[in-house]
């Protein structure tokens, strides 16, 4: 199967990139919170799938940057109480139309489920998600079940250069400077 969508049949590399805030103004506009630094993707693809009340691809009037989200006329949504109704909506884009990266970027979607290993060559998890803080990233780590508690065990790793080292994508790992009993 190709990556690209049919009109009712969505990409098979649909990737959950934000969801819906709330209203923006009183004409239809939404503020859409994007799960990534800077939503670029949400900026540049014209078309967006919408997961409620079922899957269906939305077209994208106009976007544009305001402080940390992205507004979005859509053509589906016509007034405010539309947008307001739509909060919490999640929003899906092909990963085949996000923007290139420069070398050494990285989307976080790519790095979910990679394996991260700290410099003695000790497993610490996998990054089951990222997190931003405010001043930067934070890998999200599985660290698998704690043997005394029964519970998951998660690890954050600031996502910055002191602490990780190379990215590994097609080796499936991150090398860290951390150690596993942080």
């Amino acid at each position: 199967m190709s990556a690209k969508a049919t009109a009712h049949q969505p990409p098979d590399d649909l990737v959950t990139v934000g969801y819906v805030a709330g209203a923006y103004g009183v004409s239809g506009w939404t503020r859409i919170r994007p799960y990534s630094e800077d939503g670029e993707a949400l900026l540049t693809v014209k078309t967006w799938w919408l997961d409620s009340p079922e899957l269906h691809p939305v077209k994208v009037l106009g976007t544009r940057l305001h402080g940390d989200e992205v507004l979005a006329r859509l053509s589906t949504i016509k007034s405010r109480e539309e947008a307001e109704a739509a909060k919490g909506v999640q929003i899906g884009i092909s990963r085949s139309l996000f923007p290139e990266l420069d070398e050494n970027e990285f989307y976080w979607v790519d790095l979910i489920g990679l394996k991260v290993i700290n410099h003695r060559g000790e497993l610490l998890g996998v990054v089951h998600d990222l997190m931003d803080n405010g001043v930067h990233q934070v890998l999200r780590v599985d660290a698998g079940q704690n043997e005394d508690t029964g519970r998951r065990r998660e690890v954050l790793i600031p996502f910055v250069e002191q602490f990780v080292g190379d990215i590994d994508q097609e080796g499936g790992k991150i090398m860290v400077e951390w150690e596993s009993d942080y």
